[in-house]
């Protein structure tokens, strides 16, 4: 079995490619010329050229493929941009380019058996946040933030090609091993500073990469098509409990405790866009409305039915073999 996944060289790509080699399949990592392949030194991985922002080179780059080897029989797309300098950065790569990929596919007979699409909880956009009932597939998606509206401007891209067999994954926050978002709360942590956004009830939830991983392969296993799955690890977590697992990892350092308000982190994250422009910034009206929303929990028992989805790492277990990787690489 051929199984390219795209966004090779990301955190949640990465740990997709490994698992494809474990199981014997043909694995195909598609990066870009210009991206590092720290994590892909791995023995019998391929390398396909994947640059949906030169699309005569990825048609040229398909063709080749489709001489040699025929289709690919699984596609997993990582590929996609969680940052940007630009709000308009969101759509033109998650979105444009996406679509762009999906109609080359079907305009050179190369759809594969399952298209799955690394999506995010972000499409729902904030949902029940007075009564905390878990987000489900009942529920209409209404993004509120460029990043969640991007990624459900693509799945709908899909959903309106006829039989074409995408699997939409909408993981929550996605943290282990090489992420760096998650990180910056930790060091934050280890430099005795503990962050809050704001001071009403927020519950969070949490995937460790291997558990998205898992689902990705579970697709695969049971060969299901257009369907949509919200993971995460089955519990729910308070902002508190998240840095307690995290000093505890860490020998328990003094922190000090801000719980900023909102509308405090409102004015920052505009101060910040207006002050410097044209720049990834940590803060922003985005990732402030990502801070901002209450509401995290979501229903994975479609998952569960459906593809046997089983989360193996709760944030306990999750934290500890993150922390001590960042210790091993001194991220921390």
């Amino acid at each position: 079995m051929n199984i390219l996944v795209t966004g090779a060289s990301g955190f949640i790509g990465s740990f997709i490619v490994a698992e494809a080699l474990g199981r014997g399949m043909q694995t195909w990592a598609g990066v870009r010329a210009t991206s590092s392949r720290r994590w892909l030194d791995l023995p019998g991985v391929n390398f396909f050229h994947f640059d949906c922002s030169r699309p005569e080179e990825l048609r040229h780059s398909l063709e080749e493929f489709r001489a040699a080897n025929g289709r690919f029989d699984y596609v997993v797309h990582c590929a996609g941009v969680t940052k940007c300098r630009e709000r308009s950065d969101f759509d033109r790569v998650n979105h444009q380019q996406t679509a762009a990929f999906v109609d080359l596919l079907c305009e050179l007979d190369m759809v594969p058996r399952q298209f799955i699409f690394i999506s995010t909880l972000s499409v729902y956009g904030p949902q029940h946040e007075a009564d905390f009932a878990p987000i489900t597939e009942r529920d209409i998606p209404r993004p509120n933030t460029a990043y969640g509206q991007s990624k459900r401007d693509a799945e709908l891209h899909m959903e309106r090609l006829t039989d074409f067999p995408y699997v939409f994954l909408r993981p929550t926050g996605v943290y282990g091993p090489r992420e760096r978002d998650y990180l910056m709360a930790m060091q934050s942590i280890a430099h005795h500073v503990d962050f809050a956004a704001g001071r009403r009830r927020q519950d969070l939830t949490f995937i460790y990469v291997d558990d998205v991983v898992q689902a990705v392969f579970s697709v695969i296993r049971s060969g299901v098509t257009r369907r949509a799955y919200a993971l995460s690890d089955g519990m729910v977590y308070s902002s508190a409990e998240f840095s307690r697992l995290v000093r505890r990892e860490l020998g328990n350092p003094r922190v000090i405790r801000f719980a900023c308000p909102l509308w405090l982190l409102r004015l920052i994250s505009r101060l910040a866009e207006s002050l410097c422009r044209h720049r990834t910034l940590p803060l922003n009206s985005d990732k402030y409305r990502i801070m901002a929303q209450r509401n995290w929990q979501c229903d994975v028992e479609p998952a569960r039915r459906e593809i046997g989805y089983s989360p193996q790492v709760d944030l306990s277990e999750g934290v500890r073999r993150t922390v001590a990787w960042y210790k091993q690489e001194g991220w921390i």
